[in-house]
């Protein structure tokens, strides 16, 4: 791990980061550009779902290149995020994920992200997350369709969930890399003040084994 890419980031952010775990539900537009955002930042871990690989039509957005083609996202992904060089380490589970095993495959994640693109999945997401862990917040994505209006994009919560975008815009307007990269790193400015508030400046101290 290359500690001198932490120079400039704000205070005391990793030392709280690195402790955190971040489950991302979609390895897409929205997920690919948390996942490095986060990494950036100093998360300590990912948990990387998506049962995808990566298209020719997926690079007018995500974080994927030609040499990527073919490949599973979560794969392409993690290569991504260890070449940045932080040392987080990343979690990948190549799998359509059912809302039966929210609960069982994100139970070390200290929030979730939500970077799907139906909204029927997104709807199921949230109600399995906020049932196994109503103590834990989830940062979700709704209205991120076509382009400009960066005005429009608000962040709206209702206790443990919150929503990025402008919560109207339908992805048939067609999907522009620039809009939805705003709206993922609203997703991941977000889950960093998050984490921030829930990790302490100082781990607590390791009990003493009794005699």
């Amino acid at each position: 791990m290359n500690a001198s890419i932490f120079t400039r980031n704000v205070p005391g952010m990793r030392d709280r980061l690195q402790r955190a775990t971040v489950g991302l539900a979609g390895c897409g537009g929205l997920g690919t550009h948390v996942a490095l955002a986060l990494t950036r930042a100093g998360i300590g871990r990912l948990i990387l779902v998506d049962h995808d690989i990566v298209d020719a039509s997926n690079l007018n957005r995500q974080c994927y290149f030609q040499s990527d083609l073919g490949r599973p996202k979560v794969v392409a992904l993690r290569e991504q995020v260890a070449a940045i060089g932080t040392g987080v380490a990343v979690a990948v589970h190549q799998e359509r994920l059912c809302r039966d095993d929210v609960g069982a495959r994100f139970a070390a994640a200290d929030l979730l992200v939500e970077a799907f693109d139906q909204a029927e999945a997104k709807q199921w997401l949230i109600e399995a997350w906020c049932r196994a862990y109503p103590d834990r917040p989830i940062v979700a994505a709704s209205g991120i369709g076509g382009y400009g209006r960066t005005n429009e994009l608000r962040v709206r919560s209702s206790g443990q969930i919150h929503f990025c975008g402008d919560g109207v815009s339908d992805m048939a307007l067609g999907l522009c890399a620039a809009r939805v990269a705003l709206v993922a790193h609203m997703q991941a400015n977000l889950a960093i003040e998050l984490l921030m508030d829930r990790m302490p400046a100082h781990p607590p101290p390791r009990s003493r084994p009794t005699a």
